[in-house]
């Protein structure tokens, strides 16, 4: 998730794997829990996390990895892909950083760590009607998870489910991103391999992307907001060759979310005239927009940012999910005066949820959808929906 301005030979392993399983993700669940709320002691006292401010110096491609000085930090990637044989698909690949402390803990153990790995990952097959996805949580610590310096060209990694052998990992090819999955038991696996069609853009002057009013709700942010993407995807065991274009988020901060947000609708289009779009609202408990704002990114790649003002955006309707009993918005018209923009967006299916079984049963909204000015196609793109239902706020 994010916000904007992822063995056993024998029955008795897999038993234990399972068990061990569960019990590391019931204690770091917890971890998360209390972390805030445990007293501190004389060793950490004086530590806070660092919070996102304006005149970060960022220094490329050392950026791309880790930055443990911050409580939360994500990698994510979502796009659209077509098959050999014209079959379409929407993915989403996700890595989360979750801080416990901004500093290592002061005893020796390999069981210690300062941050959770959380991974997740989607496949929307648009031809079938048909959304899988997979999540996998585990510590940052030696042979379950990890996030690598930038020395090596891998960024981060982490087991993948019980029952699968191959691991989640994010590398950095010299030039542009690369990453893969598997879940044997959902039957998906990726493996995609990037290539910037527009350079990398900040999203907010200089990466600072406030989220509130208030000076204290803010990240640091940037995208390439154009990837060509190729390489394959496997559903059902079956292997499938695939290119498209892709849409490349990086964001990380102590801050994010202030005390009365709840969640937001977040929206990453890429338009057919060459102009690309970020937006984002963020939502108050009874659903009024906090603050909102975007991006909107030309065609020679020259970022234009617009304020809660000069955009607006309206619900067409909504999609109740029979999985999680949540209802959503489902399709939207969205007014940009400004960049002479006026235009719907339509989810190329409907049941495009999210619902984490690893990593604390949270559900938000993760799909594909299309930009039409006038009923026809002006575009592609993807919404992310977080903080509907009940208890379903980010935990950032």
């Amino acid at each position: 998730m994010r916000t904007s301005d992822q063995h056993p030979r024998s029955h008795w392993i897999v038993s234990s794997a399972i068990a061990i399983t569960i019990a590391l993700t019931m204690m770091s669940m917890l971890a998360v829990i209390v972390s805030s709320a445990a007293p501190k002691t004389p060793h950490t006292q004086d530590v806070e996390w660092k919070k996102a401010s304006p005149g970060f110096e960022w220094s490329f491609p050392r950026d791309h990895w880790s930055h443990d000085e911050y409580r939360t930090e994500w990698w994510y990637f979502t796009g659209h892909l077509t098959s050999e044989e014209g079959k379409e698909y929407g993915f989403q690949f996700t890595i989360f950083r979750v801080g416990l402390t901004p500093i290592a803990p002061s005893f020796e153990s390999t069981w210690t760590t300062q941050a959770l790995w959380m991974g997740h990952a989607s496949i929307s097959d648009l031809d079938g009607q048909r959304h899988l996805f997979s999540d996998v949580l585990h510590r940052s610590i030696p042979l379950l998870a990890g996030f690598e310096s930038p020395s090596d060209s891998l960024i981060s990694w982490g087991r993948g489910p019980t029952g699968t052998q191959e691991p989640w990992r994010l590398w950095w090819s010299g030039d542009a991103f690369a990453f893969s999955m598997r879940d044997d038991d959902q039957a998906m696996a990726m493996e995609l391999h990037t290539t910037p069609e527009k350079p990398l853009v900040f999203q907010g002057p200089e990466g600072y992307s406030r989220k509130a009013e208030a000076a204290d709700g803010a990240s640091l942010y940037y995208s390439f907001p154009r990837l060509a993407t190729e390489g394959f995807l496997e559903l059902d065991g079956r292997r499938v060759r695939v290119t498209g274009r892709s849409w490349m988020d990086k964001e990380f901060g102590s801050n994010q979310l202030t005390g009365d947000q709840v969640g937001w609708d977040w929206f990453s289009l890429q338009l057919d005239d060459g102009r690309d779009v970020m937006l984002y609202a963020l939502r108050d408990a009874d659903g009024s927009v906090d603050f909102a704002r975007g991006t909107v990114i030309g065609a020679d790649g020259a970022a234009t940012y617009l304020s809660k003002d000069e955009w607006s955006y309206e619900s067409l309707g909504t999609w109740g999910s029979e999985a999680s009993g949540i209802r959503y918005p489902h399709g939207w018209r969205v007014e940009i005066p400004d960049a002479a923009l006026s235009f719907d967006i339509i989810p190329r299916m409907k049941a495009q949820e999210n619902v984490a079984r690893s990593s604390g049963g949270i559900a938000y909204y993760e799909g594909a959808v299309e930009v039409r000015v006038d009923g026809r196609r002006a575009g592609l793109g993807y919404v992310e929906l977080t903080g509907y239902g009940e208890g379903n706020r980010p935990p950032i």
